[in-house]
């Protein structure tokens, strides 16, 4: 039967969306923004801007000293942090519940009047930021240039998802002052954000706290949204290759998926758990148990919203191995799903892990809000939380091995390979 989360979802006047689901087990409450504003929604020659906000909205707003966001917050108790992505740039926190007032108010004080705060010292030094950010988490940590290589090669160029969230160092150093001001009054106003409460809060009292601390803010002028035309699997493999200073070779194989928030992406999420995601996986046993010739594999299904979503193999070769085999392999076992399908033990499998994972994160307020958030931003269905898992019990057999034949063909993979050795 469907979970029976108690949601209660308004929409304010300036076109904030609100959602309250009340949980008074603990005295805190998840205060949870989505924007609809991500890496996809960038110009050309201005990439980076996204997540560049990411970092200048703690760096104050009209009435919140710089640093003061996220200092004051700590002080009475809460986490907080954010994210940039494709699709959306979410920001939260988790406070005690005598301090839900105090966080609204610094959220929509950062979200009405950042740029009140964001002079040219304040872009200046934000973008030293991030250049550290890149140089640690990307140039200078194994595996970092990875995502940006398959995401260079599943997407052609030009196309939103070609390009990594942190963008290009040299769109950034261009970026004026008008450039960032001018991204803010296009994408962060009420009417392209989503509010979501999660915790010791009532349903009413929820709403009304919204509409006290942001029912001010103004609508910003939206531009209208141009879809990209869906992009369907690789027609030959593509093949891009690297050596640098890692610990082992590793091998990413990628292929286009179905949008998010679709029957076809909820089945090949199925098939790539089947394929990786357990230690009883087809790929486990065979690459690390068996033959031994990798160290770990592991899946990810990346649900996006314009067109396409992205599905990606990884194995670690192991050391007395080669990539060649182990790509061999996985070869055979992305044709064996095509060819013959999963067995109904393997999808109960795949399935009860899943259903322990999405419990256990729902049980989390922090993750629950974020759940609702995502759903509620992107695909219209706040009541997500409630039917997924519903709906991913009812996928079968012959649907994961019409997914496999459709989208997992193995002439349709883009590969990714890091070798072991001198960086170029």
């Amino acid at each position: 039967m469907p979970l029976d989360f108690t949601l209660r979802e308004a929409r304010l006047d300036n076109g904030l969306r609100v959602v309250v689901a009340p949980d008074p087990s603990v005295p805190i409450v998840a205060v949870n923004l989505w924007v609809n504003v991500g890496s996809r929604h960038e110009r050309p020659a201005r990439t980076g801007l996204a997540h560049l906000f990411e970092h200048l909205m703690f760096q104050g707003s009209r009435n919140v000293a710089e640093g003061e966001h996220m200092q004051t917050l700590m002080a009475h108790g809460a986490r907080l942090n954010a994210t940039t992505w494709f699709d959306r740039t979410n920001y939260f926190e988790t406070v005690p519940t005598g301090v839900l007032d105090l966080a609204l108010w610094m959220e929509a004080d950062r979200h009405g009047y950042l740029l009140d705060a964001v002079n040219q010292a304040c872009l200046d030094n934000q973008r030293d930021v991030v250049k550290e950010e890149k140089q640690q988490r990307y140039d200078n940590r194994p595996y970092g240039h990875a995502l940006e290589d398959i995401y260079g090669l599943v997407f052609p160029q030009g196309h939103p998802y070609h390009h990594s969230t942190i963008g290009s160092m040299a769109d950034l150093d261009a970026a004026t002052l008008d450039d960032v001001h001018d991204f803010f009054k296009r994408h962060y106003g009420p009417n392209n954000t989503v509010l979501t409460l999660v915790g010791d809060v009532g349903q009413h009292e929820g709403i009304a706290l919204a509409q006290k601390y942001f029912g001010g803010l103004a609508r910003v002028d939206l531009a209208p949204t141009v879809a990209s035309e869906p992009l369907r699997p690789l027609t030959e493999p593509l093949r891009f290759e690297r050596t640098d200073d890692v610990p082992d070779d590793r091998l990413y194989l990628a292929f286009r998926l179905p949008p998010d928030h679709t029957r076809e992406f909820l089945v090949a999420e199925a098939a790539f758990d089947i394929l990786a995601g357990l230690a009883t996986s087809r790929l486990y046993r065979r690459l690390v148990r068996r033959e031994q010739i990798a160290t770990q594999v592991s899946r990810s299904a990346m649900g996006l919203v314009d067109g396409v979503s992205l599905g990606l193999l990884t194995a670690d070769v192991a050391g007395d191995s080669c990539v060649e085999a182990v790509e061999a392999a996985l070869v055979e076992e992305l044709q064996g799903l095509a060819d013959h399908g999963p067995t109904e033990k393997e999808l109960a499998t795949a399935f009860a892990d899943f259903e322990r994972g999405w419990l256990q994160g729902l049980a989390v307020h922090e993750e629950r809000a974020d759940t609702i958030s995502h759903y509620t931003l992107l695909h219209d269905d706040p009541q997500h939380i409630n039917h997924h898992l519903d709906d991913a019990a009812t996928v079968t057999t012959d649907e994961v091995q019409r997914l496999a034949k459709a989208w997992l063909d193995p002439a349709s993979r883009a590969v990714v390979v890091h070798r072991k050795g001198s960086a170029a």
